[in-house]
C-alpha cells in the first residue's frame, strides 16, 4: 500500500463516528500528555532536590504542572478534532450519566482538593492525624492526600474524608523557635509508684532519649482516677520523622524504669 492510498484509508475509515487520521491524532496527544507529565513530574521532582525547595512548593509545582499538561491536552484535542456532533452528544450522555452516579464523591471529593490547597490545613512535610490516620504528609493532590504513617505504610486518604475527620496539625511556632512539630501523646501508670517517682522516670527517660532535641519535652498530669495516672508527654522535633523513632523509645523507656520502681517496693 502506498502512502497515499494509506491516508486515502485513514481519510474514508471511521471508528465510533471519527475518522481514523482524527482517532489516530487524538491518541497521539493523549500518549504526549502522558509521557509529558511523567518527563516533567520527574524534572521538578530532581529540580526540587537540587534546590532544596520545601515539600509543599514541590508539591505545587508538580501539581500546576499536571492541571496545565491536561489543559493543554484538552484544548488540542477540541482543535484537532473535528467530531461529529453525535460523538459529543454520547460523550455528554455518559458524562452526565457519571456525574449524576458519582457527584457526591467525585464532584465533592474535587472540591474538599482544592479547599485543602486554599485553606493549607496541613502541608507537605507535616506531622497530622486525620481522624484515625497518623503520620507524615507526602503528597497533597486533588482527589486524594498520602500519609506516611509510623508503621512505615503509605496511606492515601480521600479529600472529602479528610473534610469529616478531625485535623490536628502537629506544627509548633512560636517567637523564638520555627518549624518545630510538637506531637503529643498518652501515658498512663497506676498507682503502685508515687507521683514523685514518676516525674524523676520521666526526667531521667528524657534526659536520657531526647538529649539532642531542639525543645526539651515536657509532661502534665492529664487525669488521675482510681486505678491509673494519665499524663500527656510533649515531644519536639524539627525532623517529623524523629518522631517515629521517640515515642516508642520514651514509652519503652519509661516503662522499664517504672518496673524497675515497683520490683524494688515489692523486695
Amino acid at each position: 500500500m502506498s502512502a497515499q492510498e494509506f491516508f486515502d484509508y485513514l481519510e474514508n475509515h471511521t471508528i465510533l463516528g471519527v475518522k481514523l487520521s482524527t482517532f489516530l491524532q487524538l491518541l497521539v496527544i493523549a500518549v504526549v500528555a502522558v509521557v509529558l507529565e511523567r518527563l516533567f513530574t520527574r524534572y521538578l521532582s530532581r529540580f526540587a532536590r537540587r534546590a532544596r525547595l520545601a515539600p509543599h512548593v514541590t508539591n505545587g509545582l508538580v501539581l500546576t504542572a499536571r492541571l496545565l499538561i491536561l489543559i493543554g491536552a484538552a484544548v488540542s484535542a477540541v482543535r484537532v478534532g473535528g467530531l461529529p456532533t453525535d460523538w459529543f452528544v454520547a460523550f455528554s450522555a455518559i458524562g452526565g450519566a457519571a456525574v449524576g452516579f458519582a457527584s457526591t464523591k467525585t464532584i465533592g471529593n474535587f472540591v474538599a482538593g482544592l479547599y485543602l490547597l486554599a485553606a493549607r490545613p496541613f502541608r507537605v512535610g507535616d506531622l497530622v492525624r486525620l481522624g484515625t490516620v497518623e503520620g507524615i504528609v507526602e503528597e497533597i493532590a486533588i482527589n486524594y492526600t498520602k500519609i506516611l504513617t509510623m508503621a512505615d505504610t503509605l496511606v492515601s486518604v480521600s479529600n472529602l474524608q479528610i473534610m469529616d475527620r478531625d485535623i490536628t496539625n502537629y506544627s509548633y511556632k512560636s517567637d523564638e523557635r520555627d518549624g518545630l512539630h510538637c506531637y503529643t501523646f498518652e501515658i498512663s501508670f497506676d498507682h503502685s509508684v508515687s507521683s514523685s517517682r514518676i516525674a524523676k522516670i520521666l526526667d531521667e527517660v528524657f534526659q536520657k532519649c531526647c538529649s539532642n532535641l531542639p525543645k526539651r519535652p515536657r509532661y502534665v498530669l492529664l487525669r488521675s482516677g482510681g486505678f491509673e495516672r494519665v499524663y500527656l508527654i510533649y515531644l519536639y522535633a524539627k525532623r517529623p520523622e524523629d518522631i517515629f523513632i521517640l515515642k516508642p523509645q520514651v514509652a519503652e523507656q519509661a516503662f522499664k524504669l517504672w518496673d524497675k520502681e515497683r520490683q524494688k517496693d515489692n523486695q
